[in-house]
């Protein structure tokens, strides 16, 4: 039987009013991740003495779903290229990098007008074992399901990001 999740992502683009430098700032600061997201309610960096982005820290994660489970993950950082690139790995329960439960990417362009930053977030499902697997192995209807109601997700929080960054300057 083919794999169904494995691969299954969503992404979305937006150009936004922040330069890449100022917008980089927010995307790599996972400790404000739970002011900005519907569904992340907290992030902290678990290397206290040398916070990131650096490729290889890690951090943590919770999350809370509309049925109000929370699942707590740990991440580990894949890519970090000021201004332009950062991106991670949810690691499952084996905490193997080889076979995350999902991978995480921001890419940061200029838009062509300074002081403007294009702006592409994707989530891709890795081999992992996650909730969106188990769910999607009981009833295969519920991972387009998902896949929007995260794109939707990732929209809310860049729109209370950028908005952030621009009533506090």
């Amino acid at each position: 039987m083919e794999d169904a999740v494995t691969g299954a992502r969503t992404e979305l683009t937006r150009t936004v009013d922040l330069s890449q430098e100022r917008l980089w700032e927010l995307i790599t600061d996972v400790t404000r991740f739970g002011e900005w997201s519907p569904e992340c309610i907290y992030g902290a960096w678990l290397d206290i003495a040398s916070p990131g982005p650096p490729v290889g820290a890690r951090f943590e994660g919770r999350s809370r779903y509309p049925d109000g489970f929370v699942s707590k993950v740990v991440c580990q950082v894949t890519a970090a290229q000021p201004p332009d690139v950062f991106a991670w790995i949810v690691l499952d329960d084996t905490e193997d990098p080889e076979r995350p439960g999902s991978l995480w990417r921001y890419e940061l362009t200029p838009a062509g007008t300074p002081g403007r930053t294009r702006l592409m977030h994707s989530f891709e499902h890795g081999p992992g074992t996650t909730g969106t697997r188990l769910a999607a192995e009981r009833d295969p209807s519920s991972l387009p399901q998902r896949l929007q109601a995260m794109n939707d997700n990732m929209a809310a929080t860049i729109e209370a990001m950028v908005r952030y960054a621009i009533e506090r300057g």
